[in-house]
């Protein structure tokens, strides 16, 4: 592949800029040392599905767990799902592993978390878990998303069932709302956006009120066990108010529904951020996972020019320098994606990465794996502020309608401090792998892609 002219520059200034990944246990020692004393690290993918990209991001997140103290990972999943994994890597809970433990990710992409790699991490912060001291603290596993409203509402009326018969009679009677729409949310999100049929808004908000003043009365059994039982309850009630208002607007407007949801992941992750501080008598660290569409900073891409925020703005404008976000890159591989929504995933063929965007520009610089700071080194921040193309591709590849459907205007330097890019990639490896996806996708043919 020839260079143009024009990127001679930027590849002379990334060549002597980047620091070589070859695998080692010292590969990311400078990464560490520049995350400092930073409380919130936010930790990318490119795709839902690429193993790499899982891979280092564990491998990070265990190093800022074993040698930075971090107390938590909250992830782009949802609670109730999640929260069943957070009671295995505490030891407590039915699960009898990770496996068995990510077993409520039934829904599409369920290979988003039900993969060889986060049944891997699970396992290791497990272990961690099992051999700290007594008096200290176990690290969390937690969700951040919100497409759970059913899971959410048969929580909430499960432990009310269980403590307070009356105030779970209300409850039902309240989330009886959301009844005929269960099986279809879709419905929901149609006859309510359009003003069709009333909402249940109300019944949702009045919920969420009574369980967090039922959680403000002293607790008989004071121990960090029960406030972390009735922190799960208030956020699964939290969780019934917001999704309703996402599934409202998912009809009438993208980037209001978009702004929603990002919205709830960051309420979510700063009632974490106070329930952890509560709990360990400090405040929280906590290492975020999320594709990069949600950790960049939304306010350096073409998403945020038309309106939408993200996780990584809302955070880095609330915390400032106590973040620090970390992007990914790939030039060309494979990815496990499904064709269209709620189908099989499958290997699918990476296309090389198109002219004039960033994964190209990387690619030319002829080391497959390296990272970037943009911190600390402000002429390559300038080489790096573009703007340029990016790719992102989430549980759905389109490659015929590539450039509309995957890429976007971005000013890579000021939407992450650091970019890991891995020249070629593979898929991430399901827990259920079908015929389809062990077969995979026959590659096409690119005369100038290798």
């Amino acid at each position: 592949m020839s260079i143009v002219s024009g990127e001679r520059l930027p590849l002379k200034v990334i060549g002597s800029a980047l620091h070589a990944l070859h695998g080692g246990a010292h590969d990311y020692d400078k990464l560490i040392e520049e995350i400092g004393e930073a409380n919130y690290v936010l930790i990318g993918e490119a795709s839902h599905g690429t193993h790499e990209f899982y891979q280092e991001r564990a491998l990070l997140t265990q190093r800022l767990i074993e040698e930075k103290g971090f107390h938590a990972v909250a992830v782009e999943a949802d609670w109730p799902d999640a929260y069943r994994t957070n009671e295995y890597v505490k030891g407590s809970g039915d699960s009898r592993s990770a496996e068995e433990a990510l077993a409520g990710f039934e829904r599409f992409p369920a290979w988003m978390w039900r993969n060889t790699e986060v049944v891997l991490f699970l396992e290791w912060l497990r272990t961690y878990n099992d051999n700290l001291a007594t008096e200290h603290p176990k690290i969390g596993f937690y969700g951040l998303d919100l497409y759970s409203l059913s899971t959410s509402i048969q929580t909430v009326l499960r432990f009310l069932d269980e403590t307070d018969p009356n105030a779970a009679q209300i409850a039902r009677a309240r989330y009886a709302c959301f009844d005929p729409y269960l099986g279809n949310i879709q419905e929901y999100a149609y006859l309510t956006g359009l003003g069709l049929k009333a909402n249940c808004e109300n019944q949702a908000v009045q919920q969420l009120i009574d369980v967090q003043q039922s959680r403000l009365k002293p607790i008989q059994n004071d121990s960090g066990e029960q406030r972390e039982i009735l922190f799960n309850i208030e956020q699964n009630a939290r969780l019934v108010r917001n999704a309703e208002q996402y599934y409202r607007t998912m009809f009438t407007g993208a980037v209001q529904s978009w702004n929603l949801r990002d919205a709830h992941m960051t309420e979510t992750l700063q009632a974490l951020l106070e329930h952890l501080r509560q709990q360990n008598g400090q405040p929280a660290k906590v290492v975020i996972w999320a594709h990069n569409s949600h950790i960049g900073d939304a306010r350096a891409t073409e998403m945020g020019w038309q309106g939408e925020w993200n996780i990584g703005q809302l955070v880095r404008q609330r915390y400032g320098s106590q973040c620090y976000a970390i992007g990914f890159t790939t030039y060309v591989g494979t990815v496990t994606a499904a064709e269209r929504w709620d189908s099989l995933p499958l290997q699918r063929q990476v296309r090389p990465a198109l002219e004039k965007s960033y994964e190209q520009l990387f690619h030319q610089v002829g080391v497959p794996n390296f990272w970037l700071s943009f911190s600390r080194d402000p002429v390559l921040g300038a080489i790096l502020r573009g703007p340029r193309l990016e790719r992102a591709i989430g549980v759905i590849y389109q490659p015929k309608t590539e450039r509309q459907s995957h890429y976007f205007q971005a000013r890579l330097s000021e939407q992450f401090d650091a970019i890991i890019h891995r020249d070629r990639t593979r898929a991430v490896e399901p827990l259920e792998r079908n015929l389809h996806w062990e077969q995979g996708e026959v590659p096409e043919t690119y005369p100038s892609a290798f």
